[in-house]
């Protein structure tokens, strides 16, 4: 599947037109997820539809769905911009940034130069790069194009073989596992649990997808996560901030053993 959505990320930046710039606060994703009363700094995702579940929710409202969010206690907001594979849409993450107060990450296929001078003018805090997506050297290079624009990055792995290749070339200020297997779609927070231990010193570890329950957020935070993307779970809830104060507790829970 990632290889089949880059085949058309690839043929789509060809005819990429890139929007003005809009006028925006920058606001830091790092700061904002440490800097949480939850378990762990929560990136709620704001999400239409995905490749492996289909549509998510038909009665999709993106700017409400972020405030919902906000108001809960989020760190940060993430839109998926990708419009062929998640139905997003780059006016997505415009509108939620012009409506509330919090980092917006960018979530797309993210592979050229071009693709990061646009997140910067649609007003993204910070943007996705995927391990699995490309070779070290040039995520490397478009890591340091994001910085060079006022955009965070948060480096996502789907293996300890492709964390370790990219920390052969430098160390990623945030780091992202996710659970999901790109090859069956089945997720399961033991990626997280697995690949923790190699992330180095300094990183802030986040742990996405396939968090469904208190427990699972207990169980990346034990592992070491600072942070935890959370999508699906809230998209179909139908009381998301309840949801969210379900799942993500309060960071003076004491740990749970093991």
């Amino acid at each position: 599947m990632l290889n089949t959505i880059l085949e058309h990320k690839r043929e789509e930046i060809k005819n990429l037109v890139l929007p003005e710039p809009v006028t925006v606060e920058k606001r830091t994703l790092y700061n904002s997820l440490l800097n949480t009363n939850f378990l762990a700094g929560l990136i709620a995702e704001v999400k239409k539809a995905s490749p492996s579940k289909g549509v998510i929710q038909e009665n999709f409202k993106p700017v409400e769905t972020a405030s919902f969010y906000e108001r809960a206690g989020a760190s940060a907001i993430s839109v998926l911009t990708d419009e062929r594979f998640f139905q997003g849409n780059r006016d997505y993450l415009t509108k939620v940034k012009q409506h509330v107060s919090l980092p917006i990450l960018r979530k797309d296929f993210i592979i050229e130069e071009q693709q990061v001078e646009e997140s910067a003018r649609i007003g993204a805090d910070a943007i996705l790069l995927i391990g699995e997506a490309m070779e070290p050297a040039k995520l490397h290079q478009l890591y340091q194009s994001a910085y060079a624009r006022d955009l965070e990055v948060l480096v996502e792995v789907h293996s300890e073989e492709t964390l370790l290749a990219i920390l052969e070339h430098f160390q990623p200020e945030i780091i992202g596992v996710n659970n999901r297997d790109l090859n069956t779609f089945v997720t399961d927070v033991v990626h997280t649990e697995n690949i923790a231990p190699l992330i180095p010193e300094g990183s802030l570890l986040v742990s996405e997808s396939g968090l469904f329950t208190q427990v699972d957020v207990l169980r990346v935070r034990n592992a070491g996560a600072k942070g935890v993307l959370i999508g699906e779970a809230l998209m179909r809830h139908e009381n998301p901030m309840e949801q969210i104060q379900t799942m993500m507790g309060s960071g003076s829970h004491e740990r749970a053993d093991g």
